[in-house]
């Protein structure tokens, strides 16, 4: 890997509360089977929509997860991103004591916050007033409490932030959370991010006319949009030297990451500006266009998304574009979770040598151009930098990049 300043970073844990199982393991196994989380919605009446799917997380109780702190105390949420954070603590085979003794941040990105609490808490001000409204919920509604039962789980006594960037957040957390290690601010630092399904952002997005009728079919010639999802994700970094000197199983570098915040328009990408963000990332992490591997897409399903992401991809890497999925086909769209999952992905793809596929993909849009490979199901391949994409309304986009360590 190039030179670069400060100290290097790596990911040694993997923590997973997904539509597709509970754990790294499972999420990664079904992702490579193929497997769909999309099915019925559960978590609320959803009496009235025409699209009734989503990418739900079944058979999760917070009672199994919580060992320090009463789960409780957390929105859903909270309780998503503090159950995968003790699973990427123990995947990592780590103490959580020793944590404890170290700066470890707490660094969690989010779309909705709490989403149902302020549902429950809203329901309750219309129909009592405030007068009446509950004490209890209005404690547990402020988005912050995601990354705070984290920390407040684990016992970590360093920073604490939820980042609240929409469905680039979890890539918003990570970049930060390697900024703090990078330069020595942390010692340890646990970052991902969190989201509940929720009534009102399912109803958002078909105000929007934004829902599919079926699954989501990222890159499809016939894709009609994205199908609301929910979970957690996060991922334990640390300095090099140190993953080394305990014997950690690393799963890869960070390399690096971009930014960009174009406004251009509130919903549709702008090309530009991604192609933009994807320099960025190319230059913090010193690889060139012809060094990436693997792009672990954006991918909603929606036509103005995947045109928009391949064209910034011929924008940066001109007629050899390299194999391109969207774990979106499987998972559903997780908001703010969803480049956190695509971080784990990414992680998994250069570990264990596979690129993820495009599962839902039936015909390729004609229309994205010559050249392009889809990865219509799941192929071992050799792997040894990811490009991991996240977008999100505005024009808030964050991209990271993954690399296998071969001279630790």
């Amino acid at each position: 890997m190039p030179e670069r300043a400060g100290r290097r970073v790596v990911v040694t844990g993997l923590g997973a509360v997904s539509s597709l199982g509970l754990g790294a393991g499972a999420l990664i196994a079904a992702l490579r089977e193929g497997r769909s989380g999309i099915g019925p919605i559960g978590q609320f009446d959803a009496t009235g929509f025409e699209h009734v799917l989503a990418g739900e997380v079944r058979g999760f109780d917070a009672d199994e997860h919580f060992h320090r702190t009463d789960p409780r105390r957390w929105g859903r949420s909270g309780q998503f991103a503090g159950a995968a954070a003790r699973m990427a603590v123990a995947d990592a085979g780590v103490d959580p004591m020793a944590l404890r003794e170290i700066r470890t941040a707490s660094v969690f990105g989010t779309t909705n916050g709490e989403s149902q609490v302020l549902e429950q808490l809203a329901a309750g001000l219309v129909g009592d007033g405030v007068a009446a409204a509950s004490p209890e919920l209005a404690g547990r509604a402020d988005a912050g409490r995601i990354a705070t039962a984290v920390a407040a789980e684990l016992g970590l006594g360093g920073e604490t932030l939820t980042l609240g960037t929409a469905c680039a957040a979890g890539n918003y957390a990570l970049g930060y959370a390697f900024d703090l290690l990078r330069r020595g601010e942390a010692d340890a630092a646990l970052c991902g991010g969190a989201d509940a399904s929720n009534r009102a952002t399912h109803a958002g997005f078909h105000r929007l006319g934004a829902l599919a009728e079926d699954v989501p079919r990222p890159f499809d010639a016939n894709r009609d949009g994205i199908v609301t999802a929910e979970g957690g994700v996060a991922l334990l970094l640390e300095p090099l030297e140190t993953a080394v000197e305990r014997g950690a199983r690393i799963y890869a570098e960070v390399l690096g990451y971009g930014i960009t915040c174009d406004a251009v328009h509130m919903t549709n990408p702008h090309a530009p500006s991604i192609a933009e963000c994807i320099r960025l990332a190319h230059q913090d992490a010193g690889v060139k266009p012809e060094e990436i591997d693997y792009v672990c897409a954006h991918g909603t399903g929606t036509h103005a998304n995947d045109s928009t992401e391949i064209a910034a991809l011929r924008e940066v890497f001109g007629a050899n574009l390299p194999p391109v999925s969207s774990v979106k086909s499987m998972l559903g769209h997780t908001m703010g979770a969803a480049s956190g999952f695509g971080a784990l992905v990414s992680c998994a793809a250069v570990h264990e040598g596979f690129l993820p596929p495009n599962v839902t993909l039936r015909t390729a849009d004609p229309e994205l151009g010559p050249g392009v490979d889809l990865v219509p199901t799941a192929r071992d391949a050799e792997v040894r930098i990811v490009q991991n994409h996240g977008f999100a309304f505005g024009g808030n986009n964050a991209i990271t990049l993954f690399g296998k360590v071969t001279d630790r």
